[in-house]
């Protein structure tokens, strides 16, 4: 009498059994990780009397959006702004900051490995050291260095969103410097050499071959740099005083009423300042991955 085994030599079964008790490790992870997003969807649609009830963990009563509405726009009876205003200035802030820091870190990269001059290594191990400073230690002196760089207006960099996006760019410079250098060292150099033997300058063999091959790197250092600027607050209510430049993560920790906490409208803000992050790796999760794949965090 035969026994069914496997490919390896083992009993079906019991390779079955394994797949299904990794299957529901998995599936209990996933729900614990997903047990925050299940309270800001339910809390939000709750209507403040449910909220008051103490029922966190029951589904709503109805699909209450005035929560929404209220973190959107506000309630000025109650002496609280909405996050509608912050939510734009969280987009101006990070569109150039993410563009920015990405050119910039893969120009860095394209010199620091295509390019060597004495004293790279030291200028590259320099640059790196950035990436260890916290940014506690380096709030006072940030503050007077913005405060004395000229803008528009007669006025100066600190409390503007130009300042912070300056700040965010300089301070992202080290790790996408890092990714984008990791990334060309796996480029050939004779492809550079061929390049420049042809005629080729400097901008062009970027442009023209380096550029076009770095679209991974792109998605990677993009995703980083925007989930980074997008969620940072300790920066934003340094930089920013006036409640006009403020992003969304300032605007977050601002929305509470003068009298009462309105839980219900504080996890519907903080669904919607967690949205654009939420949606940027649901869609291009699986191009950042294919980013790492291809050696962009190689070294």
């Amino acid at each position: 009498m035969t026994t069914n085994t496997s490919s390896r030599g083992g009993p079906v079964g019991v390779g079955r059994i394994k797949r299904l008790v990794l299957y529901a490790i998995l599936i209990f992870m996933a729900g614990l990780y997903l047990i925050p997003i299940y309270l800001l969807i339910v809390t939000g649609l709750k209507s403040f009397t449910e909220v008051s009830q103490a029922q966190m963990w029951a589904l709503p009563s109805g699909l209450h959006f005035e929560s929404f509405t209220k973190a959107w726009y506000g309630s000025p009876a109650e002496g609280f702004r909405g996050l509608g205003s912050n939510f734009w200035n969280s987009i101006i802030l990070v569109v150039p900051a993410t563009i920015l820091s990405a050119m910039l870190g893969s120009i860095n990269g394209y010199i620091l490995t295509k390019w060597r001059f004495k004293g790279d290594t030291l200028v590259f191990t320099l640059l790196l050291f950035g990436m260890f400073i916290p940014y506690q230690s380096i709030l006072i002196p940030l503050v007077q260095v913005l405060s004395k760089i000229p803008w528009f207006g007669g006025t100066t960099l600190y409390g503007t969103l130009a300042g912070l996006i300056f700040v965010h760019v300089i301070y992202g410079l080290p790790i996408t410097t890092l990714i984008f250098r990791n990334y060309y060292a796996a480029i050939p150099n004779e492809l550079i050499e061929a390049s420049r033997i042809d005629g080729a300058t400097f901008f062009s063999i970027y442009r023209y071959i380096l550029f076009p091959l770095s679209v991974p790197g792109f998605v990677v250092v993009m995703i980083w740099q925007f989930t980074s600027v997008w969620n940072d607050f300790l920066f934003a209510v340094t930089i920013t005083g006036n409640p006009d430049t403020q992003p969304i993560t300032v605007g977050l920790n601002n929305l509470a009423g003068s009298y009462i906490v309105e839980w219900n409208v504080q996890m519907a803000g903080s669904l919607l300042a967690a949205l654009p992050t939420l949606l940027v790796y649901i869609l291009l999760g699986r191009y950042f991955m294919r980013g790492l794949l291809a050696g962009s965090l190689k070294g």
